[in-house]
């Protein structure tokens, strides 16, 4: 039998060849495009081959009858196909189909800049932030050097593609900071109330933003606190214009903590040194306090809580325009609460669920006197001055809640759907020598509801579509809001955009606290159309979005006296703004430089307050440019960074009422000159690379405006029109050094990896 075994083992293998079945093809995308390396198998057994860098497969199999084919590939749904084997070869063209992820997926990103450690979009973070040397650690002044934001210096807030301040709105972790900014100083920008480093996610939404927020009529800027830090820590600071310290502890677990933080600042040192255009009679000072409880309720959910006060007063004295020999002091105290309660929570395998409640509370204390060569009040019954002299308190409160529910559909589809309510109480008290206890007071219950569904069809297509529905009981009136975004890719990492929605804004305030009936006020209205082209990789971001925006219902102020005594207000106005905006980024060409880029143009025209017809507001300049440039030299352990700002000049407008005609009218216009600013910042790191430090130390100084650049923000006139005083900032420059300690947390990464 030995001589027979080579040849029975023969005859088995041509037998069991003999029973095999070739089954071979080819794995396609959608678009025909072949796919390598995907993997198909009968189920349930072990014969299956994997495609070539065409697409093609080939493998042999023993089975017989019915059996199914299997066919999976990272980025697409698994393919389930039934097939009959009975010996004869068989051949299948298979084709999968996306299934969306976040490394691949497009993105929704018209009108909209994310900063976040989690988004494929990121364009600036809180490091950028602070090292955007004319920023000076303010998140608001970091957004300025994006597009579509303007150079606005004589006045505090995003003014945004032709919208005033008042139409941009500020949310943190999904609900409404009702005071964002410090309080208005005549002729003066206030900073942001709050530190960069607070927030772990931006997005800066010039136009097109969800419908999970609304009463913003032009753009959104939506900020994300930070979650648990990595361990316990405790900083310090030092600096020309004032102190801070802060700590932070994390539980043994880490699954929860607290922390504590106070800074105090003062400019006498300051202004000492660097004489200011007012004459500051009463040196601005600011206490700050923080407190803060992040903890996780669960593997998914994070119950977080933000504390914030603040405390300030300040008075300023400039000569009265009306006047040669007079001078108007003004003073400001202004107590400011805030408190912001939220739950984020994972329900079930595709349910989420956030609940947010936030509480201000904002008190000014607001003062001008008339005041002759002395420094000595006066009181004049002669106009204009009978009225220069003035006490006013200002009180505002908003409570809201807000509920979020999101329901995953199938790979990053989702919808979600929820409501907020909001109340609104605002009292104001004047009185001057001729009103003893001016008392006005308003009021509102605001409702909203809303709704959005996410829909990715493949990797290539997506789109949002969305609603509001929103009550005021103060106007009496309900509006529907619809928006809309698409977005497709276009090539590799590149991908277009297009959005459309309508925005409402109650009126302001104001228009209820100055002692007029205004019964029969709409929203104002704006509607967005944006069309946006995005390329992002690590090293690159390219965005060019083009918009048009229509205004109506604005606010019209009729038969002003030049006194500025309103008679009544309307919802007449009207208006447009349309342009086109470029950003650039690139961490690559240049060796150890994060650069950017960004230019806008807006051609915009209103019809508003007493504007006497459509004409280019103030506060809108036709073309704005900015270049930010880090670089990180590891020798010395020193990061190098310079922004430059221009902008063309803005219009200014003297508008009287003639009695004579009846209406208002121009008495005088022009433009101011263009705007420059060259800025410098150093930071010097000397613990960085050192492991066995436990403290991280960085020294700070920079410079606004190097060159002295002439900056001009408008003019003010005199009551009879015959002066004008151009609007300046309170000094040509401004200087800032400080040193900065933090123990028991390195922040090394953070700088590293924002320069690479």
């Amino acid at each position: 039998m030995l001589p027979l075994l080579p040849l029975l083992i023969l005859l088995l293998s041509f037998l069991a060849g003999s029973a095999q079945t070739v089954i071979s093809g080819k794995v396609k995308d959608g678009k025909g495009h072949p796919i390598q390396g995907a993997s198909i198998s009968l189920k349930d057994t072990y014969d299956g081959a994997t495609t070539d860098s065409l697409g093609a497969y080939h493998f042999k199999t023993t089975e017989k009858g019915e059996q199914v084919l299997l066919a999976t590939s990272i980025g697409y749904k698994l393919q389930e196909q039934k097939i009959t084997i009975s010996g004869a070869t068989l051949h299948f063209e298979v084709v999968l189909k996306q299934e969306p992820n976040e490394l691949t997926a497009v993105t929704i990103t018209a009108g909209s800049f994310e900063a976040s450690d989690t988004k494929r979009t990121t364009v600036l973070n809180s490091i950028d932030i602070v090292t955007t040397a004319s920023a000076n650690a303010d998140i608001t002044s970091a957004i300025k050097t994006l597009p579509g934001a303007q150079q606005v210096g004589e006045s505090e807030g995003l003014f945004v593609r032709g919208g005033t301040a008042q139409e941009t709105k500020v949310f943190i972790d999904g609900t409404l900071v009702n005071n964002f900014f410090f309080s208005s100083v005549p002729d003066i920008a206030q900073r942001g109330r709050f530190s960069p480093f607070i927030f772990k996610g931006t997005v800066f939404s010039a136009g097109g933003y969800s419908a999970l927020y609304g009463q913003a009529l032009s753009s959104a800027l939506i900020l994300e606190s930070v979650d648990l830090p990595d361990q316990s820590s405790a900083s310090v600071g030092i600096s020309t214009v004032g102190l801070n310290a802060g700590f932070q502890q994390l539980s043994k677990k880490k699954n929860s903590s607290w922390g504590i933080n106070y800074s105090y600042t003062n400019l006498a040192a300051y202004f000492a040194v660097i004489k200011q255009r007012p004459d500051n009679f009463k040196i601005p000072a600011f206490h700050n306090g923080e407190a803060n409880f992040r903890i996780k309720t669960s593997k998914t959910g994070m119950l977080k809580f933000y504390g914030y006060f603040n405390y300030n007063q300040l008075g300023l004295r400039r000569a009265d325009i009306d006047s040669l020999e007079l001078k108007n002091a003004f003073r400001l105290t202004n107590f400011n609460v805030y408190g912001n309660l939220s739950w984020k929570e994972k329900i079930g395998k595709k349910w989420h669920l956030y609940m947010g409640a936030s509480y201000s509370n904002n008190t000014d204390k607001i003062g001008n006197e008339l005041q002759d060569q002395h420094n000595d009040p006066l009181n004049m019954n002669l106009e204009p001055y009978d009225t220069k002299s003035f006490q006013v308190r200002t009180d505002g409160e908003l409570a809201q809640l807000k509920t979020v529910l999101e329901r995953r559909l199938y790979g990053l589809s989702a919808i979600r759907f929820g409501g907020e309510y909001m109340y609104f109480t605002d009292k104001n008290k004047y009185s001057n020598q001729y009103v003893t206890n001016g008392i006005t007071a308003a009021d509102d219950h605001f409702k909203a509801a809303f709704a959005e569904a996410d829909l990715y069809i493949t990797n290539d297509l997506a789109a949002k579509f969305g609603g509001r529905f929103e009550h005021s009981s103060q106007l009496e009136k309900t509006n529907v809001v619809p928006r809309i975004s698409l977005a497709y890719k276009v090539g590799n990492k590149a991908q277009a955009s297009l959005a459309y929605g309508i925005f409402y804004q109650k009126p302001e305030k104001d228009y209820y606290l100055r002692g007029y009936a205004y019964n029969n006020l709409l929203y104002t209205k704006a509607t967005h159309y944006i069309a946006n082209y995005q390329r992002v990789s690590r090293d690159y971001t390219l965005r060019i979005e083009g918009y048009y925006k229509k205004y109506e219902n604005l606010i019209k102020t009729y038969g002003t006296s030049n006194a500025g005594i309103i008679d009544s207000v309307g919802n007449g106005g009207y208006g447009d703004a349309k342009g086109i905006e470029l950003f650039w980024r690139d961490r690559k060409t240049l060796k150890n430089v994060d650069y950017w880029i960004s230019y806008s143009y807006l051609d915009t025209k209103r019809d508003y307050l007493n504007y006497p017809y459509a004409i280019q507001p103030n506060f809108a300049a036709n073309h704005t440019a900015s270049v930010v440039v880090k670089k990180f030299v590891t020798k010395i352990k020193t990061q190098f960074n310079g922004s430059y700002t221009f902008a063309t000049g803005r219009p200014y407008y003297n508008i009287r009422y003639s009695n004579n005609a009846g209406k208002f009218q121009i008495a005088d216009q022009g433009k101011t000159i263009s705007y420059n600013n060259l800025s410098f910042s150093v930071n010097y790191l000397p613990t960085i690379g050192n492991t066995k430090s436990k403290n991280f130390i960085v020294w700070v100084f920079s410079v606004n405006n190097v060159l002295g650049s002439d900056q001009v923000f408008g003019y003010n006139y005199s009551y009879n029109g015959l002066r004008k005083d151009p609007i300046l900032p309170t000094a040509r420059r401004f200087y800032f050094l400080g040193c900065f300690l933090s123990f028991g947390v390195d922040r090394s990464d953070d700088v590293i990896n924002s320069n690479l």
